[in-house]
């Protein structure tokens, strides 16, 4: 206490010598403000820039001060440790940037199982790359942990995942995650978990991963995160690349992020119903920017950026039960013929493509060097309506399915500018079959064609 005692008094000084500098006064405040009721680390015996570990110290004061439901506080400083099992009720700060946890390298770094409540904040954690065991599967792994709470962290340099959440629930918030081999956040099972204004990047497989096990309620909120430059080292055809991917997750809100350089999407909700994805900032993807796929019902795509990629926005797989969908007010442009593997479908090169239970509305689409819009796949097109939307400098206006079963589609008061091969055209899969139905008096009866416009 007397310990305790002497820091507070020093920083109150310090806070009084530079109130000059309000940076450092802040900084000050704030470290007082965090040690008030908790035990200094430091004066228990862990040692800041000690050559030694200091795991085994560490973990005492974990242990002792989660029993008596008494925060930790770590001063300053670098702290080699390893193998730590946080206990239920940590409450673990320290002071942003400066309090360093340097990983070991010889099994895990901080685990929990089971616990009711976790929290860390302003701490940095530095994988170092090294080698982690196979029972854990991120350089912070948390399981069963019914309200985990991370905050302000940094974590860099895992060799497998850097945060890997397992039938959680609980908040990360303005958290850094860099330089992961594999993903930056994995959330596997959890529930209701918000992952808000986050940065995650330089990672080898994913930025963000929200997934289940079995297809179900989870309640998640990510929202306000920049996520960039995550690559696809495993490969694929998009298991991997993705800046955000949700997999079996249903009514989960993806809003108000910014996504650059993936090598697939920014976005990926596979069979994930119910999802919003909304007021997103999508830059550089390598394949398409931003995709709803496999067996979804319910989707609402409204009000986002797209700026290069291959695709701008996939709504389909109607032949796995993909449906329901409103796709609005979006920005798509400067698209490409090329993505990173060989396509043996539509291929790449559109902006918005769509197939069932849709209505594409107010979208504004330019440079897609193959369709602005695509309406169905085969047969695989049923009560779709395009309306309002702008198609500029697009090779094809819009692609529409005309194979036998196809289902009914009304495009009508839509804009097309710099369309040379067509305004709307048929086509059989990848074979063009009609001329351009807006000239045409022979439009399929399956289609409704009105009130649009081509300059």
């Amino acid at each position: 206490m007397i310990e305790r005692r002497r820091l507070l008094l020093t920083g109150g000084a310090a806070l009084a010598g530079f109130a000059h500098r309000p940076a450092l006064s802040q900084a000050l405040a704030f470290t007082e403000i965090e040690m008030r009721g908790s035990i200094d680390a430091a004066a228990a015996g862990v040692v800041p820039n000690a050559p030694d570990n200091q795991s085994r110290r560490l973990q005492t004061v974990l242990n002792d001060a989660a029993a008596a439901k008494t925060p930790v506080f770590l001063p300053p400083g670098d702290y080699t440790v390893s193998n730590i099992d946080l206990p239920d009720g940590t409450r673990l700060t320290g002071v942003p940037g400066a309090s360093r946890l340097i990983y070991t390298g010889d099994g895990h770094l901080l685990r929990a199982d089971g616990a009711d409540r976790i929290e860390i904040s302003n701490i940095a954690i530095d994988g170092s790359n090294g080698w982690l065991g196979d029972h854990v599967s991120g350089l912070v792994h948390l399981a069963n942990v019914g309200e985990a709470l991370i905050d302000n962290c940094e974590i860099a340099g895992s060799r497998k995942t850097g945060f890997h959440m397992e039938r959680c629930g609980g908040r990360i918030e303005r958290s850094t995650v860099s330089g992961a081999a594999d993903i930056g956040l994995y959330a596997v099972e959890c529930v209701r978990l918000s992952v808000r204004d986050n940065r995650v990047h330089d990672c080898g497989n994913g930025g963000i991963l929200v997934h289940r096990w079995t297809k179900g309620d989870d309640g998640s909120v990510v929202t306000g995160n920049r996520v960039y430059r995550i690559g696809a080292r495993d490969g694929g055809t998009g298991e991997y690349g993705n800046g955000i991917n949700l997999f079996r997750a249903d009514n989960v809100i993806v809003s108000d992020n910014h996504v650059s350089d993936c090598a697939f999407s920014a976005i990926r909700a596979n069979s994930a119903s119910n999802v919003q994805i909304r007021g997103n900032q999508c830059l550089k993807s390598g394949e398409t920017a931003l995709y709803v796929e496999f067996s979804f019902e319910g989707a609402v795509v409204a009000d986002n950026l797209i700026d290069t990629a291959a695709n701008g926005i996939l709504i389909v797989n109607f032949n796995e039960g993909g449906r329901l969908a409103t796709v609005t007010g979006n920005l798509v442009r400067n698209l490409s013929l090329t993505g990173p593997y060989e396509h043996d479908g539509a291929g790449f090169g559109f902006g918005i493509s769509v197939e069932a239970d849709t209505v594409v509305s107010g979208n504004v689409i330019e440079n897609a060097p193959r369709y602005g819009m695509m309406l169905g796949w085969g047969p695989y097109l049923r009560d779709v309506v395009v309306s309002g939307n702008v198609v500029r400098q697009s090779p094809i206006g819009l692609y529409v399915t005309v194979v036998e079963e196809s289902g009914a589609a009304v495009i009508t008061g839509n804009i097309f500018n710099g369309t040379k091969d067509g305004a709307i055209v048929g086509y059989r899969w990848n074979e063009k079959t009609t001329g351009d139905l807006m000239a045409s008096g022979d439009v399929p009866p399956h289609l409704t064609i009105s009130g649009n416009r081509a300059t």
